[in-house]
């Protein structure tokens, strides 16, 4: 006759506990890194990521504390595993926003700042320029296996941050804060050549304007400006690219010096 399988309430709770407080800092990271938070993800598909991620690490993490469910300590654990996902991803967010800022700046440059499109990253309208970067350096990111590099730093994560009422410092997020002007340099970088470049262009309209003051610099100037810039976006590429790869290497250095790696 087959034995019935019975739980105590204290192995039950640790189970739990093993499987929740890691679901919650996972979940985090994937509802805001890049690419997992695309609007074109559908989120049936986070969440059994998110799941998947959870039920894969949970022999590779440490137990977690034994505390009460509804306990201040149980609130701020709460807290701590939201915050720590949340900032790993929005770091690399701020990286994937220096292009968004580059492709801007190139955009108004050319004269295509009234092209839009959807970035189905943020779910609003940016310049078509921009949306050619994101798409490339999305490309960029799988190639260099980045998204492997940022589930691996979460796992280690769980082993210098503990789950804990405890986690990340107040200087660690004024950090981030500072780390903020490195997407606005960043980005200011990547557009600077083409910028320099179509600044030159636009002197030299503006000299053919008052040497030849008949001819119709607008029917003129903004073919040869888009054109140009076109030409430029395709020379300055790798650059760019280059650029993104460093700010890239630069943004998962901050999220190990973030938990203390």
């Amino acid at each position: 006759m087959a034995r019935a399988v019975s739980f105590t309430e204290a192995q039950l709770s640790l189970w739990l506990a093993g499987f929740v407080w890691p679901l919650l800092r996972i979940g985090a990271l994937v509802l805001s890194a890049p690419i997992f938070s695309s609007r074109q993800t559908p989120v049936l598909f986070r969440i059994g990521l998110a799941l998947v991620l959870t039920w894969i690490t949970m022999p590779l993490l440490p137990p977690p504390p034994m505390v009460e469910v509804f306990s201040p300590a149980a609130f701020l654990m709460v807290l701590q595993q939201l915050l720590i996902g949340i900032t790993m991803g929005f770091v690399l967010q701020m990286v994937f926003g220096a292009l968004v800022f580059g492709g801007q700046i190139v955009a108004y440059s050319m004269g295509l700042g009234f092209a839009s499109m959807m970035d189905p990253q943020n779910g609003v309208q940016v310049p078509v320029v921009s949306q050619f970067y994101l798409i490339l350096a999305t490309l960029l990111f799988l190639l260099l296996n980045g998204h492997l590099v940022l589930i691996e730093l979460l796992v280690q994560s769980f082993h210098t941050f503990p789950v804990a009422p405890n986690g990340i410092l107040r200087s660690s997020l004024m950090e981030i804060v500072g780390w903020g002007s490195t997407m606005f340099s960043g980005g200011l970088l990547m557009a600077l050549p083409l910028m320099a470049a179509l600044l030159l262009v636009n002197l030299g309209m503006g000299v053919i304007t008052r040497a030849a003051p008949q001819l119709n610099i607008f029917a003129v100037g903004f073919p040869i400006t888009m054109l140009l810039g076109f030409v430029l976006m395709w020379a300055t590429l790798p650059g760019v690219m280059e650029n993104f790869r460093l700010l890239l290497e630069s943004g998962f250095g901050l999220v190990r010096r973030l938990i203390l790696l």
